[in-house]
């Protein structure tokens, strides 16, 4: 489906300088290069091994592509058609037992036979484990709305899909050889072959040299490392597969992929594949390659470990919109994928949403929101920030949906759940990470003696308060209660700490001007009163 955009902002995307439309001028002077008419498509492609969960790196891939692809329609103002292609290298080896998944004893009986033949260890809903991945990971794709081709490494082999690129690795099998076999190890060297033979007695995939090539007929011949005995076999139909740097050179030149990007610890693997690619006669995909998402402790993030964000984790705290936002944001720069960085992406999702409309075309077009929803922002401005809602879940122990939206009314008196399903969304959100995240580290503390004198004088302005005071008004109170108790310019910090830890249980908070207007006065003084009294003081959670 090509995208929709009007003339205006059509004609500002050549001056667009987002990261997504860089990308994209660079794969138009390919295509230049190549002298490849508009009558041609372009593929796309993002490859995932289902040897374990799809974790959010994978999801953090398609749709970074996919923001790239929707850049170069609109600079090609949806005159080239386009393809992205999803594919699941599950012919793969399991090489090793997932740790975060059941049926580990299970599993190891099947180490080195393909994914597509190694059962399901969650249930036997699923022909096989890589089915079974293959099915989750499609599953969130279509929850996000990408528009994709998923591909079977299993069926394009078994189909004869490959058969022709197959055919043409074998006869350039010693350039092939010449290319990887500097790259390995002594022991690596003696067993390397691009290709691996499906065992036809074992099933397994073999990681053993060929002793014999025969091109004329299509075949090569290894020693079954088993009984001793030699085996001839087709490079055709399925019977081997492709080790893994000789299949990614392979699938592009097969299915002619002119983008694809990598994560940074494959540079040097796109290197060597780029070279088979060229080897092979085809010509190496245009792609970047992106920074490693790290788990809470700084490590890379592994499906096989299964560490750091599930795509299921973040869905239970945020919208599938903030997700795809982080993935946008500093594409080159390593970062923490963690539960702490799901409130301020929320909120800047919002932000960027709120901002969109007032912006010049050249403005829409490098906002974050644009390449999120594929040119097609929504207008979903909130009155209220997810900071927010967390803290005043925590100030009211608010954990009812019903009870919250009383004080959202505050702000929006027409605002109902049922004429704001992004904001009622929102609240569940609030609901659930603060109970399993906020709840559990908060900490009250007494006031000292000079915070004691300054949240006396914000409960006597907040009583003297017109009732019609909105959030910058209140936020002024707040400041002034701060200086005329001893808080300078300087350590005005301080004081807002104070009121966090004093009142909220943490060393951070929203405006609190804001969280007043929201909460209301009289429940803020209450408040106030019980962090004076102690109350709050010694408590978990309030």
């Amino acid at each position: 489906m090509a995208l929709e955009l009007d003339p205006v902002l059509l004609a500002a995307s050549a001056d667009a300088k987002a990261w997504p439309f860089e990308e994209a001028r660079r794969l138009i002077k390919r295509l230049d290069r190549q002298k490849r008419g508009g009558d041609t498509t372009v593929i796309f492609e993002t490859g995932y091994g289902p040897s374990g969960l799809p974790h959010i790196g994978t999801f953090g891939e398609v749709a970074r592509t996919s923001m790239v692809r929707h850049a170069f329609e609109a600079l090609t103002e949806g005159k080239r058609n386009t393809r992205l292609i999803c594919f699941s290298d599950d012919m793969d080896g399991l090489r090793k037992v997932p740790t975060n998944v059941p049926n580990q004893d299970m599993l190891a009986e099947h180490l080195d036979k393909p994914l597509s033949r190694v059962p399901d260890p969650f249930s036997s809903d699923y022909p096989s484990f890589a089915a079974h991945n293959n099915a989750r990971l499609m599953a969130f794709l279509d929850q996000f709305g990408f528009e994709y081709e998923f591909f079977s490494a299993t069926e394009c082999y078994a189909s004869g899909m490959m058969d022709e690129t197959l055919l043409r690795m074998l006869e350039v099998y010693d350039a092939v050889m010449d290319i990887i076999l500097p790259t390995l190890g002594a022991e690596r060297r003696a067993t390397y072959s691009p290709f691996l033979p499906v065992c036809p007695r074992t099933g397994k995939v073999l990681q053993v040299p060929m002793i014999e090539r025969h091109p004329g007929k299509g075949t090569v011949v290894y020693v079954d490392p088993e009984t001793g005995e030699k085996v001839e076999t087709k490079v055709t139909g399925g019977a081997v597969k492709c080790q893994w740097k000789a299949d990614w050179a392979m699938r592009w030149t097969a299915l002619g992929v002119d983008y694809e990007m990598a994560g940074k610890d494959l540079i040097e693997s796109v290197n060597l594949s780029s070279k088979i690619c060229r080897a092979l006669g085809g010509t190496p995909p245009e792609g970047f390659n992106y920074e490693l998402f790290l788990d809470e402790n700084g490590e890379k993030i592994s499906k096989s470990k299964g560490n750091g964000l599930t795509i299921e984790d973040w869905l239970k705290y945020a919208s599938p919109e903030s997700l795809s936002l982080y993935m946008f944001q500093k594409p080159k720069t390593a970062k923490r994928l963690f539960f702490d960085v799901i409130p301020r992406t929320v909120d800047e999702y919002f932000q960027h949403l709120n901002a969109y409309p007032k912006g010049e075309p050249k403005q829409k077009l490098d906002s974050p929101v644009w390449h999120v929803h594929g040119g097609q922002p929504p207008e979903d401005a909130l009155p209220i920030t997810f900071a927010l809602l967390l803290n005043l879940v925590s100030a009211s122990n608010a954990h009812d949906r019903e009870i919250l939206w009383g004080f959202i009314r505050r702000l929006a008196p027409e605002a109902m759940a049922e004429t704001n399903p992004k904001l009622d969304e929102l609240v569940g959100y609030a609901i659930r990470y603060y109970e399993d995240f906020v709840a559990p580290t908060k900490e009250f503390r007494l006031p000292s003696e000079q915070e004691r004198q300054a949240l006396g004088a914000l409960d006597k302005a907040l009583a003297d308060a017109p009732a019609d005071s909105n959030a910058a008004d209140l936020q002024n109170l707040v400041f002034e209660a701060g200086k005329l108790n001893g808080y300078t310019k300087e350590n005005l910090r301080s004081w807002f700490q104070a009121i966090y830890e004093v009142l909220l249980g943490s060393s951070q908070g929203p405006r609190f001007g804001s969280f007043i207007e929201l909460y209301g006065v009289d429940n803020t003084r209450a408040l106030i009163a019980k962090g004076l009294n102690g109350d709050l003081a010694g408590n978990k959670a309030a």
